[in-house]
């Protein structure tokens, strides 16, 4: 089977992009889930994009480049859960205006990892004056069992947080995680070319089946709490993390 090209699966994520802006910044998210029945449905983020907006009701702003449409989500209109030990959240609510595809993405398999040395792609929003949705590529370095995270040999900045990470078997494209981080290098004192950090999505397959409704969602989501430091013992990865949102 032919490889698809990478100008050509960029082509078909890009539906699914959105930039979210909060108050506190900006950031990017992607279509994870979409009820058959109405306009119910998800998307996918990093959780330091939204943990602030969570916390204190403020509104988020969703821009849809493909519809070019935006729409601003109140409190009461969302539902957001957050796994702060992955840095990975979601967002649900009622679409009325975005044009989105009707089939999503495929989920990469649960416990299922891409070896080293294999090449990804991932899309996002840079917080540049007048840039538009952007794609970056690298490969992976490692895989970092205990935060369910990749180290990617690539570019991640600031407003790319959340962003849609894949992998092209074929003709099909693999959502493989949320990008997280970018971890420079500063071993000789100045900012070097590091690592970035793509997030794992067992979230998205763990929460998208469970509702039917909004409301559903609104009566569970995750309760507002600002993430908290983690301490060197319990991540080198973490504490070191550079968020590009």
């Amino acid at each position: 089977m032919e490889q698809l090209e990478w100008y050509e699966a960029v082509e078909k994520v890009e539906p699914y992009v959105v930039r979210i802006s909060t108050p506190r910044g900006t950031g990017t998210g992607f279509f994870v889930s979409k009820a058959k029945t109405n306009s119910f449905c998800a998307i996918a983020t990093a959780a330091h994009v939204v943990d602030f907006a969570h916390y204190w009701e403020e509104p988020i702003r969703l821009d849809h480049i493909a519809s070019n449409k935006s729409l601003v989500i109140r409190e009461n209109e969302r539902a957001v859960f957050v796994d702060s030990n992955r840095d990975t959240a979601v967002i649900l609510f009622n679409n009325i205006d975005f044009i989105i595809p009707d089939e999503m993405l495929i989920l990469a398999p649960k416990e299922k990892y891409l070896k080293v040395g294999i090449e990804v792609g991932w899309l996002g929003f840079p917080a540049i004056g007048g840039a538009d949705l952007s794609f970056f590529t690298g490969r992976i370095s490692s895989w970092v069992h205990s935060q369910d995270a990749y180290l990617v040999d690539g570019v991640a900045i600031n407003g790319v947080s959340g962003g849609p990470a894949f992998h092209l078997s074929g003709q099909d494209i693999f959502l493989i995680g949320v990008v997280s981080a970018y971890i420079p290098n500063r071993a000789t004192g100045e900012s070097l070319p590091g690592l970035g950090v793509i997030r794992n999505i067992t979230q998205f397959h763990e929460l998208i089946p469970t509702f039917d409704s909004l409301d559903q969602a609104k009566s569970q989501e995750t309760p507002a709490s600002v993430l908290t430091p983690v301490s060197d013992a319990e991540s080198n990865v973490q504490v070191k993390t550079k968020h590009t949102s």
